[in-house]
């Protein structure tokens, strides 16, 4: 059993611009708390990686970012999340949850197309916008899939059922579905857990690519996936930001000696 001494997170860099930030973020699942204060900043049109063991609270984090936890009754947010440049709360109760998840898009661990054909499922979002222009959508479903490198294996088969894809080829049709809406920020939950070694380099080269136009925020128990995609880490344990920083710092120089021992797998 790790001791816990000190929590207070050891932050030591500053993004350069912040697209998001969170401020004494605390969840609860029912009477559980699974966040505890946590505070962290999310620089712009960059790759942010949460690492810890299972059960420390990065999916939990994660999903407060698109206010998924609203889908189930008893849960309940403390603190804020503000979105920049407007510093809107995104978890406060007056804000619209579906406009929150237009603006901040999830991929999650396994890939999970709808039962439609492939442009059906690129466009959905964007038909819940009520955009119903054919011009429009082929547009936008086109950028996208290029956008998710997808384009090429599937133009001539749009109509198609999604689930005749390849794993692969459907986790980037979910990232195709997540970027069609023009998201600020697209949520990874252990995007390639589910892939073979070959689909997983072109994820994680599509991430790179990604953060050339939108802000990443990834969650991943593989601490070499985080070292390779990511700008800045943060370590989380027991529902805490133990310590956030510049991901090569994270992982050569820790500040925190817990970090330090879960990075060089003395637990977790």
């Amino acid at each position: 059993m790790v001791e816990l001494a000190e929590m207070t997170p050891t932050v030591t860099a500053a993004p350069p611009a912040l697209k998001a930030e969170s401020k004494n973020v605390s969840f609860f699942y029912g009477a559980f708390q699974a966040l505890k204060k946590v505070n962290v900043n999310i620089a712009d049109k960059k790759v942010t990686a949460l690492i810890g063991p299972s059960g420390c609270g990065k999916t939990t984090f994660l999903r407060c970012f698109n206010r998924m936890h609203d889908l189930y009754p008893g849960n309940r947010y403390q603190g804020e999340i503000l979105l920049h440049p407007e510093g809107v709360n995104i978890i406060g109760p007056e804000v619209d949850p579906i406009e929150v998840r237009m603006r901040i898009n999830m991929v999650f661990q396994k890939a999970n197309p709808f039962p439609k054909s492939i442009y059906e499922n690129v466009a959905y979002g964007l038909r819940i916008r009520e955009t119903n222009s054919r011009s429009v959508l082929d547009g936008k479903v086109e950028q996208a899939l290029r956008h998710a490198a997808l384009w090429d294996e599937v133009k001539d088969r749009l109509q198609n059922l999604a689930f005749a894809l390849s794993g692969g080829q459907q986790q980037r049709l979910c990232i195709a579905r997540a970027l069609a809406t023009d998201p600020e920020i697209v949520l990874f939950d252990e995007p390639t857990s589910a892939l073979d070694p070959i689909a997983t380099a072109r994820i994680e080269e599509l991430i790179g690519e990604l953060k050339k136009s939108v802000t990443i925020l990834i969650v991943t128990h593989n601490m070499q996936q985080a070292a390779r995609v990511s700008d800045y880490t943060g370590f989380m344990y027991l529902g805490e930001l133990v310590e956030f920083d510049v991901t090569g710092k994270i992982f050569t120089n820790p500040s925190n000696k817990l970090t330090e021992d879960y990075v060089t797998g003395r637990f977790g």
